[in-house]
Order: structure tokens, then C-alpha cells, then sequence
């Protein structure tokens, strides 16, 4: 089955990852495998990862090679499906367009589908966070995990709404948080949009999910290995953007008035390139999902990984 979707930054992870044959990679998200397809005419050898059981339609014509494995699991579980340093890993983060398109996974508003948004179709639901939830944990969500700063008013509403009947509709949600926003009044951008992003970012637990994965990455590759990491949103990028410039030992030096900050251990990764990359005019104007993506990549140096302070 052939991929519906373009993998963004495809070339620019490339470049990044520079994919030899013989070589083992990761494909952390596996979705429709336009990653995995490159690294595999690439000549490398393939182990992706994907919580959502329906990836698995994808895989079937990769899997006939013989260099390709398909993993129903977290990115951040790879070390326990991986034995042996590997080459490369890629981490394509948040979620997928055909996770967005298909109205019964619950992710977007734009289709009216059942409140649900797990990735891995199975757990607690976005229904059954915003119905159980209380108005304070409610209101952190919204604020820690959609920057939304009207966090408090939604919740309210949320919960004078619930007591009246549950939430079970994508649609419905929309609607109770936009009423309660205001309405529209001529934005761009409709006013759930960061409470649904704050929602699915909570039901998939994706933070904790990409600090555990960020660390899992550090320990499987090998000296010269590489780690590229397209991001979404803001949360995700200062999650990849601290981690990388910890770990390639650039902490802040502090004021020249103080005494100098202490040296922490040897870094472990080296950055390929300062900054993060973005997508060119081109594939923004042929994939807009292009437009908020974010690469960050970096090269493994022959360093033991970093302990936890106890």
C-alpha cells in the first residue's frame, strides 16, 4: 500500500542522517513509513516503532525485503526491541496527518468523530479526561500543554457543561470552547485549536513520551551515530532543544560578575548544525503541515550516557 502522505523534512533528514547501506536505523515513528522507504533505498537496514496498531496496513510491502522490522510500541521502549548500537534514529513527533484526517480517531475538529485522540487506541480517552477531570486539573492542561491563556474560563465551561450531559463528540467540544472563547470574531485560527492540541498532547502522555524517547536514543547509538528530531509545536522543540544543547556540553556560562557555571560531564552528542531547520517555500506550499516543523539533529560522540543526578 502505497503512502498517502509526504514525510516532511524528508530531504533535510537525509542530509542529516546521511543513511548507508548496511546500516541499522530507527524510524521512531513509523505512521506510513515515507522515512522508513527512504532509509530503506538507502540501503540500510529498518526498525521502525509505532503505537497506533492501524500503521501496520503500511508495512506489509517493506516488510518482504528482509531489512525491514515493524514495531507495535513507544519510540521510548526502542532499547528493550533493540540490541546492538545503531546507526541512526529518526524521531518525526506529534501526530499524523492521517491520524488527523480519519474523523473516528477524535484528533480534529474539522471533521465531527468521537472524542478519543489515543494513538494507540487504547486507554483513557480525550472524553474521558475532559467528562472525569476536575476544573484545576482542567484548567493545567489547557495552560502547561496548549499555552492557552484563557486555560481557566474553558475548564469552567467545560464542567457546567458536563454536569448537563457528557462530552462524546469532537464537534460538540469545539463548539462549548469556542462559545465560551467568544467566538471567532474574524481569527485565523479557531479557538480550540490549543485545547485540543493540549488534550491530545495529555491523553498521549507525548512530553514524557519524547524526554524518555530523547534519552532511549542516547544509549542505542553507536560513536558517529546520528539523532534527527522534526518537531511541531513549541513545547516539543525546547523539550529537543535543551536536551541537544545540554548534551553537546553548551550550557550557559552565566553573568561575568558570578563565579563560573560548573562543568558538567563530557558531551555526548556533537550538533550537525546550529539552530533548528525549517521547511523551504516549496514543500510548505505542497504539504502546509510543512510550515510549524522544526529539525534539530546531532552526531553521538564515543562518551558513556549522561546519569540522572541521584
Amino acid at each position: 500500500m502505497e503512502t498517502p502522505h509526504n514525510p516532511v523534512l524528508l530531504t533535510e533528514v537525509m542530509e542529516a542522517l546521511a543513511p548507508q547501506p548496511g546500516q541499522t536505523l530507527i524510524d521512531g515513528t513509523f505512521g506510513a513509513g515515507g522515512y522508513s522507504r527512504a532509509f530503506l533505498q538507502a540501503g540500510a537496514r529498518v526498525i521502525a516503532f509505532d503505537r497506533d496498531p492501524t500503521a501496520a496496513r503500511f508495512a506489509e510491502h517493506l516488510i518482504a525485503g528482509g531489512r525491514f522490522e515493524l514495531v507495535h510500541d513507544c519510540f521510548s521502549t526502542m532499547g528493550d526491541h533493540v540490541s546492538g548500537a545503531c546507526d541512526g534514529i529518526a524521531l518525526d513527533l506529534g501526530v499524523s496527518s492521517m491520524q488527523i484526517d480519519e474523523a473516528d480517531r477524535g484528533f480534529s475538529f474539522m471533521r465531527d468523530g468521537p472524542l478519543d485522540m489515543r494513538m494507540a487506541r487504547d486507554g483513557v480517552s480525550a472524553a474521558d479526561l475532559v467528562n472525569t477531570a476536575d476544573q484545576v486539573e482542567l484548567a493545567r492542561i489547557f495552560w502547561v500543554y496548549g499555552e492557552e491563556r484563557q486555560s481557566r474560563r474553558i475548564a469552567a465551561a467545560l464542567v457546567r457543561r458536563r454536569a448537563e450531559a457528557p462530552f462524546e463528540r469532537t464537534l460538540d467540544l469545539a463548539d462549548v470552547i469556542e462559545r465560551a472563547l467568544g467566538g471567532r470574531r474574524g481569527a485565523k485560527v479557531h479557538p480550540a485549536t490549543r485545547a485540543f492540541q493540549a488534550l491530545r498532547i495529555a491523553v498521549n502522555a507525548e512530553l514524557e513520551e519524547l524526554e524518555a524517547g530523547l534519552e532511549a536514543a542516547e544509549r542505542l547509538l553507536g560513536e558517529g551515530g546520528r539523532l534527527a528530531v522534526v518537531t511541531f509545536h513549541s513545547l516539543e522543540d525546547r523539550i529537543v532543544k535543551a536536551f541537544f544543547t545540554e548534551r553537546a556540553g553548551r550550557l550557559p556560562s552565566g553573568s561575568r560578575h558570578l563565579p563560573p557555571t560548573a562543568k558538567g560531564p563530557t558531551p555526548t552528542f556533537n550538533l550537525l548544525f546550529n539552530g533548528a531547520r525549517a521547511a523551504g517555500e516549496a514543500e510548505i506550499a505542497a504539504n502546509p503541515r510543512a510550515r510549524s516543523a522544526k529539525l534539530r539533529a546531532a552526531v553521538r560522540t564515543a562518551e558513556p550516557v549522561w546519569r540522572a543526578a541521584a
